[in-house]
């Protein structure tokens, strides 16, 4: 995919440093199948277009090639 995204139900989200630098690890599954594989996006907290998230909110994960840039909340009746 070389750009787009993909709608998922969030697992959780924790926290990684590597070498100082804290990325966040989201874990989601595909709406379409909420007990199927969980998929996982590492990307920065300035990345989260979120104040707040919770395990069962409705995400957005944005690709470019193939690397996941940018996590939203779904608005509800998306």
């Amino acid at each position: 995919m070389l750009k787009g995204t993909r709608d998922g139900i969030l697992k959780k989200v924790q926290p990684v440093s590597i070498h100082g630098q804290v990325s966040w690890d989201v874990f989601f599954t595909d709406v379409d199948d909420p007990d199927g594989q969980t998929h996982m996006a590492r990307v920065g907290p300035e990345a989260v277009n979120a104040n707040h998230l919770e395990p069962g909110d409705r995400i957005q994960v944005e690709y470019v090639v193939g690397v996941p840039v940018k996590v939203s909340l779904m608005k509800v009746g998306s």
